[in-house]
């Protein structure tokens, strides 16, 4: 009651009267600073504050857990069978698995040269992997500079298609679906797929295929993230432990 009072005194006493105007908003803030702006920002004190402990709080269980599993988890290559793949004298590169890369994009033009560059620089012999862009782009500059992207690797020797469509029915997921229509999409016997801003380090699918090849009970490999979040403070290093 009393601060409300404070308030409507500050609005009454206050008249526009030549150049005294200054000198009561001076003294209307005088009045509201006290009663309105101070509670405002104690309130906002504490929502940091509790916001901050329970960042810790995540950091220190995500730790407990990494550390748990690093020194009492199981390795995954004493679980599942793995065997690195290795050219043979009369198969030679068929002894690796078709493999086929599909990377869905819409509108990435900050990126998209980074993923399609790191898909086509993944450590699999050039006969057995085919890269498969998926672009749902609605805008004609970034399609057109993603499919020159493409053709600048397809002149290389990449075995990379670019695939455009006149929908963009279930958006990605639909993309993925219907890149898997293809024909020479039905000759590869897995699938990897990377999102437009994923960057796979080169032995990949070197580390990931022998899994999935001599283990017939896996049907999915879900490999580590890792965020480019270097130099950063260390609220941004959070995303490190929460989706590994």
């Amino acid at each position: 009651m009393g601060r409300l009072s404070t308030i409507k005194l500050a609005i009454e006493s206050f008249t526009v009267d030549g150049d005294d105007i200054i000198g009561k908003l001076i003294e209307i803030w005088e009045r509201f600073k006290v009663p309105v702006l101070v509670p405002f920002l104690r309130t906002l004190m504490y929502v940091s504050l509790a916001m901050s402990v329970m960042l810790f709080i995540e950091m220190v269980y995500m730790s407990l857990v990494i550390a748990f599993n690093y020194l009492f988890g199981r390795k995954i290559e004493k679980r599942y069978k793995w065997e690195e793949f290795k050219d043979e004298i009369e198969s030679g590169s068929f002894v690796y698995p078709l493999v086929l890369v599909q990377i869905p994009m819409f509108n990435e033009k900050e990126v998209y040269q980074l993923s399609i560059g790191a898909a086509c620089g993944l450590s699999w012999p050039a006969d057995r992997i085919v890269i498969q862009v998926l672009d749902d782009s609605t805008d004609p500059i970034i399609k057109g500079m993603v499919q020159v992207e493409c053709e600048k690797w397809a002149c290389k020797g990449t075995n990379i298609h670019y695939q455009v469509r006149d929908n963009r029915k279930g958006y990605k997921a639909g993309a993925l679906k219907e890149g898997l229509e293809h024909c020479y999409a039905n000759e590869c016997e897995y699938v990897a797929i990377f999102d437009a801003d994923f960057q796979p380090e080169p032995d990949f699918l070197k580390k990931t295929i022998p899994f999935l090849h001599y283990n017939s009970e896996l049907g999915l490999v879900q490999a580590r993230w890792k965020f480019e979040c270097e130099g950063s403070p260390l609220v941004r290093q959070i995303p490190t432990f929460t989706a590994t």
